[in-house]
């Protein structure tokens, strides 16, 4: 049933993704997008919520092939993935986002250990977040980000 429902909100997010796309003619959103990868449903709702009412586009999955799958459709300004997911390796999952692109990628983690976040920076994560977090550091984080990735690609 989960597995149904994860389909479920990734064919959604998906079809708003495309929505998005068509909706400006060009393809480029002024919106920023950021696709949302996470397998609790709750953190997935609640970034989801979070980001939408900050301005952004989201696209939520709950897996790690189907982030790899979506984001050269969607083109995303930025990643968010958690370090655990059900069926798909992340450090494989970042790895296969840095083959495609040069997306920021930002980590939210449980995890406190050293060892961990040395993986995940030596996969290409840009940034990470220890859970849990408030939302306004959170937000305050990915704006940054972002900012810092604009400046860099006008560059």
């Amino acid at each position: 049933m989960e597995n149904d429902t994860s389909q479920g909100l990734t064919e959604l997010a998906a079809i708003k993704g495309l929505m998005n796309m068509t909706e400006t003619g060009s393809g480029t959103n002024e919106r920023q997008r950021i696709l949302v990868m996470n397998n609790d449903q709750d953190m997935l709702r609640l970034l989801n919520r979070t980001l939408e009412l900050e301005g952004f586009d989201t696209i939520v999955v709950a897996d790690g092939e189907s982030a790899v799958d979506l984001l050269e459709k969607l083109e995303p300004d930025m990643v968010i993935m958690d370090t655990i997911t059900p069926d798909f390796d992340s450090l494989h999952t970042l790895d296969l986002i840095r083959e495609h692109s040069n997306v920021p990628i930002i980590i939210l983690t449980a995890d406190n250990e050293v060892e961990t976040l040395r993986k995940v920076f030596a996969h290409g994560a840009d940034d990470y977040i220890r859970k849990p977090f408030g939302t306004k550091s959170f937000i305050a984080r990915v704006k940054a980000k972002l900012r810092r990735s604009y400046q860099e690609a006008r560059l």
